[in-house]
């Protein structure tokens, strides 16, 4: 029990403790070594969560609300208008580190509201209410991650395969996790799961990352390649499969991390059920359907040099790497979300949640 209250509860990302900067566990530094970071500049902060130092779409919306804060606190500016100026510009920096996560631009603009809806306020009164915001933003997601985890539970049953792409633990959110919340609530109170941990690209979260936090969790895990999925399933171990999301239409197409709609087409064929966790934040209903989702593209270095000693692939070779893909409403079973879990028609259950 001892690992998995270490494990869960770990906080990825907070305030400094002079309530200046934000600090981060590096992800991109595990399972191997445990690193914080402690990140002051606005290059800093777009640094981490581009180069996924900081990543999963609730832990991006945590550290975009405190990192906006800090940098409110170095605006020179005595006027509301050159404040609110700058403050804006900030903004428009974080926003643009990563453009497929919703909760980035969601926190952000959250806020952006506290300042232009206290504009006769002093400039220390809208840095105190933006401090209590993101603190705010905190608190909520570590309540959501609670209900998403225990809406997920009642999917499962004791002794279940579950198939997990990326990573949507504790490190990727508050607490608990999003997809796999309901895995280590489920292992506080007793009940054992089978997880089938796809490797998952481009940084190999679910190697690196997931089958970590389970693992220290005491968490039966199984690590394979993402092309691996399809056998599992054939061999009848999987009985579920839960992800993540960073982002959700309106007609509950979803956007995750590359190679989810392959988990999401093979489900289908062999009768899985296939379940996207995630907050309401994630929601876009401004997003009519997955067409409209931007889908950022990373360097081509992450496929024929990362992780190798020697390139695997010629220099002259192209390279297509998609961070995430679409997975078309019709493949998904249920989201759930810390106000409940929706079914099909998505357009219907999840406008119900607003």
């Amino acid at each position: 029990m001892n690992h998995i209250n270490e494990i869960s509860h770990i906080e990825s990302v907070r305030l400094s403790d002079d309530g200046k900067s934000v600090v981060i566990i590096d992800q991109t530094q595990l399972p191997n070594r445990t690193e914080y970071l402690t990140l002051s500049t606005a290059q800093d902060i777009w640094d981490a969560i581009y180069h996924l130092k900081v990543r999963g779409a609730p832990a991006i919306g945590i550290c975009a609300g405190y990192g906006i804060y800090c940098l409110a606190l170095q605006i020179k500016a005595e006027d509301y208008a050159g404040f609110l100026r700058e403050f804006r510009q900030n903004k428009e920096y974080l926003d643009s580190s990563r453009p497929t996560a919703v909760n980035l631009s969601w926190a952000l603009n959250r806020m952006e509201r506290v300042v232009t809806g206290n504009s006769d306020k002093k400039i220390t009164e809208i840095l105190e209410l933006l401090k209590e915001e993101c603190l705010k933003i905190h608190q909520e997601d570590i309540s959501m991650c609670r209900a998403i985890s225990e809406y997920g539970l009642s999917l499962l049953k004791d002794g279940d395969g579950v198939l997990t792409h990326c990573n949507a633990g504790p490190l990727a959110t508050s607490r608990y996790g999003t997809g796999q919340g309901p895995l280590f609530l489920g292992k506080e109170r007793g009940m054992d799961f089978h997880v089938y941990a796809d490797e998952t690209r481009p940084l190999l979260q679910g190697a690196r990352l997931t089958a970590y936090e389970l693992q220290r969790a005491g968490i039966d895990v199984t690590l394979i390649c993402d092309n691996m999925a399809s056998i599992v399933m054939k061999n009848g171990w999987i009985q579920a499969c839960m992800v993540g999301c960073d982002r959700v239409a309106a007609n509950g197409d979803t956007a995750n991390k590359i190679g989810t709609s392959g988990v999401a087409v093979l489900a289908k064929y062999y009768g899985i059920p296939f379940y996207v966790l995630g907050p309401t934040s994630t929601i876009d209903m401004g997003c009519r359907s997955g067409e409209d989702i931007h889908i950022e593209l990373r360097a081509p270095e992450e496929i024929k040099e990362k992780f190798y000693r020697e390139p695997v692939a010629l220099k002259e070779v192209k390279c297509y790497n998609p961070s995430f893909d679409v997975t078309d409403h019709s493949l998904i079973t249920a989201i759930v979300t810390e106000k409940g879990i929706c079914y099909p028609p998505y357009t219907e259950s999840l406008a119900k949640l607003f």
